[in-house]
């Protein structure tokens, strides 16, 4: 496995594969084997474009919800999170440690289209025994894509 290739891939995903094997010294035959390789074996997962939602009039609202579960026998946390994972609005699920058990990112037009969303299905998951909802604000970096500061005044400042 090459470690370096995908590192390469994360930071973008749109470098040829020229560009690619002449970063790692390899020939382009190579570095299309190897990423057709990484993608057989289920590593890379999908490629995805880190969009600045903000700078849309079609924004969409964000949210953290921390959850508290309670696992079932033989399953854990895995059945839940799986039940979870499937609904559309739902960008990611993740298993934590500390004071909850799962961290779900979820979108939505509307900030009362969330609320709604936690309050009539994740709340009402067998499993879930409590909710927390926090409301993104402002992005200013995502997958290590920096958001804030990339445009600038009249004056060459860059604005917040």
């Amino acid at each position: 496995m090459n470690i370096k290739l995908l590192k390469l891939l994360a930071k973008d995903a749109r470098t040829s594969h020229a560009d690619l094997a002449t970063m790692l010294g390899i020939s382009v035959d190579e570095a299309e084997r190897q990423i057709a390789e990484l993608e057989r074996e289920g590593l890379i997962r999908g490629y995805k474009a880190v969009i600045d939602w903000e700078r849309l009039d079609s924004a969409y609202v964000s949210a953290i919800i921390e959850l508290k579960v309670t696992p079932k026998a033989g399953l854990g946390f895995e059945d839940v999170a799986a039940q979870i994972m499937n609904y559309p609005e739902v960008e990611s699920v993740y298993l934590m440690s500390g004071t909850y058990d799962l961290n779900v990112i979820v979108k939505g037009k509307t900030f009362q289209e969330v609320a709604k969303f936690v309050a009539k299905e994740l709340a009402t998951i067998e499993s879930v025994t409590s909710t927390a909802t926090h409301f993104v604000l402002r992005r200013y970096k995502e997958l290590d894509v920096k958001l804030l500061g990339t445009d600038r005044d009249e004056r060459g400042s860059y604005l917040l």
